[in-house]
């Protein structure tokens, strides 16, 4: 369904066809992008670990984001990307122009060899490993002054993000997941209304709007039908 369609749906099942003045149109928007985001919040956590990356199909290119190393700096901010909710790698570009991906390193792993995390590699040149910090990655080492890096673009990070948002009750756009199961979207946003006005559906609502992100998760963890399990010699113990 487009999400025209979808806001249709949602009016039928909360009985607002035609009445604004119940639930304007700026609030269904609200309530739909809120709920969006959260079954994309869903649908990210039960299939990050997965082979098969998800993402919202009105998005025209892969979530990527290129960034400038600056000569000795190894901390980089990225808080102000694009909703990267999880990261996948990250990828430096060496002085002749080609990706290196980097190794995830964790504050532990370098206390663990009795180091400070600002004596771990701390001599500027092609970083090897990154760290994970609140809304930063670390490099390690630090980018020497493009001896052996490229400055310019040099910084790949490769992640997941969320929904893209509706900007409007009326958009042709396609809504972000399979089409069999947009009714998980309706429900949960038609359940919103109902628990906001105490409408006697509102269990209902609810019911049918788990149903059908049950059904949502359900395929998409089962949309890997092109990989088979192989099997292996890998050691059984007998106990």
């Amino acid at each position: 369904m487009t999400v025209a369609q979808t806001v249709t749906l949602i009016r039928r099942l909360t009985r607002t066809v035609g009445d604004t003045n119940a639930w304007s149109d700026a609030d269904l928007l609200v309530d739909l992008n809120a709920e969006q985001e959260r079954l994309g919040g869903v649908i990210l956590t039960e299939t990050a670990g997965g082979r098969w990356k998800w993402g919202d199909i009105n998005y025209t290119a892969f979530p990527t984001y290129t960034m400038n190393l600056v000569n000795s700096q190894a901390e980089y901010q990225i808080d102000s990307l694009t909703g990267p909710l999880i990261i996948l790698g990250v990828e430096v570009l060496d002085d002749t122009g080609i990706w290196h991906p980097l190794n995830p390193i964790t504050l532990e792993d370098i206390q663990a060899q009795g180091l400070a995390q600002l004596e771990y590699l701390k001599t500027d040149g092609q970083p090897i490993e990154y760290e994970k910090r609140e809304h930063a990655v670390i490099l390690y080492p630090a980018p020497d002054n493009g001896v052996s890096v490229t400055l310019t673009g040099g910084l790949r990070i490769l992640f997941l993000r969320g929904m893209s948002a509706i900007t409007s009750v009326s958009a042709t756009d396609a809504i972000g997941f399979p089409l069999p199961w947009h009714k998980a979207l309706a429900f949960g946003t038609a359940h919103t209304f109902a628990v906001t006005k105490g409408l006697a559906n509102e269990l209902s609502l609810e019911r049918n709007a788990q149903k059908w992100e049950k059904q949502l998760l359900r395929f998409i963890a089962k949309r890997n039908q092109d990989e088979r399990p192989i099997m292996t010699n890998k050691d059984i113990a007998y106990f």
